[in-house]
C-alpha cells in the first residue's frame, strides 16, 4: 500500500541535500550570467505575428489571386449596373436597333471579340522567329 504524503508547509519536508543543490545551481547560474556578454535590450516589446504578417509579399497587385478575384467581381458589378441603367437612361438614337435593350453591351462584346481575333491573325503575319535578333 502506498504511503500517504504528509501535509508539507512552506519550507518543510525538504532535506538539507536539496537546499544545497539549489544553492549550487543558483551559484552556477549567476557565474555564467556574469561571464556571458550582456545582450542589448530591446526598446520596443516583441510583437506577436498575426495572419496578415505571414501573408506573401507580391511584386505586382494582380500577382495576388485575391486581388484578381476582386477586380473581376468589380468589373461584373459595373457591367451589371450599366446594363440596369439602360432602363432608366433616355437615349437619343439615330438607328432603330440602338433602342434595343442591351444593344451597347452586345455591341461592345462583339467589338472586343473582333479585336482579339484580329490580333491573333496579325500575330501570324508579323511575328518573327525566336532568334531573329541574334542572327
Amino acid at each position: 500500500m502506498p504511503r500517504k504524503k504528509q501535509n508539507q508547509g512552506k519550507g518543510q519536508g525538504k532535506g538539507k541535500g536539496q537546499d544545497k543543490k539549489k544553492a549550487s545551481l543558483k551559484a552556477q547560474k549567476t557565474a555564467t550570467q556574469k561571464a556571458a556578454p550582456k545582450k542589448a535590450k530591446r526598446t520596443a516589446p516583441k510583437r506577436k505575428r498575426t495572419a496578415k504578417d505571414k501573408s506573401l509579399v507580391y511584386e505586382h497587385v494582380f500577382d495576388n489571386p485575391r486581388n484578381v478575384k476582386k477586380a473581376i467581381y468589380y468589373l461584373f458589378a459595373v457591367c451589371g449596373l450599366s446594363l440596369l441603367l439602360d432602363f432608366f437612361v433616355n437615349r437619343y438614337v439615330d438607328h432603330p436597333w440602338e433602342a434595343l435593350f442591351g444593344f451597347y453591351a452586345v455591341y461592345g462584346f462583339v467589338a472586343c471579340m473582333f479585336l482579339v481575333l484580329a490580333a491573333k491573325g496579325m500575330r501570324k503575319l508579323i511575328m518573327r522567329k525566336e532568334n531573329y535578333y541574334d542572327e
